[in-house]
């Protein structure tokens, strides 16, 4: 393995007193240049100053998405425009898109920690990195094109989409690594089979790095079965930073570090914002300690998991994201997360990890329907008993009844980038 950045390995007591030192720093520069910091600061009664210790940072209030759409496009940036090197922003495919500015010293601590993330997978110098995340305003592309380019890495930018090209470019160029979302790489694996004829497994990949989704164990176990890698996940979000917010390591394959000289994580409890211990389930919530362009205090990320001890290296892990709290589907009240029903589907050898989940109103009660794909060669399955056996495990495990629909290979909707799993009908039917 790659030589370590000394403070992945340095005692908690040397990590926990530079978080100090950066976190009050940071608060400084948010409060002096950042109107909206300033205003929400003061109303709450704390000053920077108050910051006396890590546990103090829960004085101080949340970040939202809100927020940065109130201050469309520029009005939490921190520093004059001409500083700023780059900017990157969310699809806003439900309201305005969030917009997030880099100084040159954030390119390069983005770049610098997507390094160490790509050094914790395994990889180095040496590898080809096969890119298939979107690159353009979405920070996925760039952030990984960047990072494998500061590990030394040869970069293959392709991109998302042309689905078949991609598995040509695999057989062709002999890529180590895949960097891509965890559904895309799916489609990527059909199309490998397809050009190869059976088997994508023996293909050059030996790692993928997967991100931008929740993705289950599950997932996880069919995409190194079929592709005949390891499968790796790396965690980030564009009002952070971008990918490379944490990482899975490969010796431990335990859930993604976090890279906490950069990133302070807090969980808290998503109804009533109180902090909550190591260990227990909630809401994820982070603070850039590093990021001159737009620092974030105490931003709610909206995902769902817990804050684990250090393995494989000191700063603490984050579990497997169960989901997040504005994807919970709530029918007829029961929370459901998509990823639940997906752990069912992926017991099933008979069907694909394609599925979509289509919510309806009838009368006052909500129904959902599960569709899912039966694989090609499982034609002659009994469709009434896998359909029956699907809907128990779905009953016993999460306590609703569904309908389930099961499809040809293929008859479900594709993605390039993020699955879009959930259709829900509901507010169309009460139009």
């Amino acid at each position: 393995m790659s030589k370590l950045d000394h403070i992945e390995t340095a005692s908690v007591d040397e990590l926990r007193s530079l978080q100090l030192e950066r976190l009050q720093k940071t608060l400084h520069h948010a409060y002096e240049n950042v109107p909206m910091y300033r205003r929400k600061f003061d109303e709450a009664g704390v000053h920077p100053s108050d910051c006396k210790t890590l546990e103090d940072l829960n004085k101080f209030p949340f970040t939202t998405k809100q927020d940065l759409r109130d201050n469309y496009p520029f009005g939490l940036f921190a520093v004059p425009m001409e500083k700023i090197v780059r900017l990157h922003a969310s699809s806003g495919t439900t309201g305005k898109p969030t917009v997030v500015g880099y100084t040159q010293h954030d390119i390069d601590v983005w770049a610098d920690v997507v390094a160490r993330s790509l050094r914790a997978a395994g990889l180095s110098s040496r590898d080809k990195i096969h890119v298939a995340y979107g690159y353009g305003l979405f920070t996925g592309g760039m952030g990984a094109h960047y990072g494998a380019e500061r590990l030394g890495a040869t970069v293959i930018p392709m991109s998302g989409g042309q689905t078949e090209k991609q598995a040509q470019l695999i057989q062709d160029f002999q890529p180590d690594a895949i960097m891509v979302t965890p559904s895309y790489c799916l489609n990527i694996i059909d199309e490998l089979e397809r050009q190869m004829g059976g088997s994508a497994s023996a293909c050059s990949l030996r790692v993928g790095v997967f991100g931008a989704e929740p993705w289950t164990n599950g997932m996880r176990a069919e995409i190194e079965q079929r592709l005949g890698i390891d499968a790796l996940d790396i965690y980030g979000l564009s009002e952070v930073m971008g990918p490379g917010v944490a990482m899975e390591c490969l010796e431990s394959k335990d859930g993604p570090t976090i890279w906490e000289d950069h990133f302070y994580p807090e969980i808290i409890n998503s109804e009533n914002g109180a902090v909550l211990a190591d260990g227990e389930l909630g809401e994820l919530v982070f603070t850039t300690i590093t990021k001159e362009g737009l620092p974030v205090i105490r931003y709610r990320t909206r995902d769902l998991t817990r804050l684990l001890p250090g393995s494989a290296r000191t700063m603490r892990r984050m579990d497997k994201i169960t989901g997040r709290s504005d994807d919970m589907l709530i029918i007829r009240g029961v929370n459901v997360f998509p990823s639940q029903v997906e752990e069912q589907i992926l017991k099933f050898p008979q069907l694909t990890p394609h599925y979509q989940l289509e919510v309806s109103r009838h009368g006052h009660l909500d129904s959902l329907m599960v569709k899912v794909e039966l694989r090609h060669d499982c034609a002659s399955a009994d469709l009434h008993s896998l359909g029956h056996q699907l809907r128990h495990r779905i009953k016993a495990m999460i306590g609703i009844s569904t309908q389930i629909d099961i499809v040809g290979e293929g008859q479900l909707p594709r993605s390039e980038g993020k699955a879009a799993r959930v259709l829900d009908l509901r507010n169309s039917a009460c139009a």
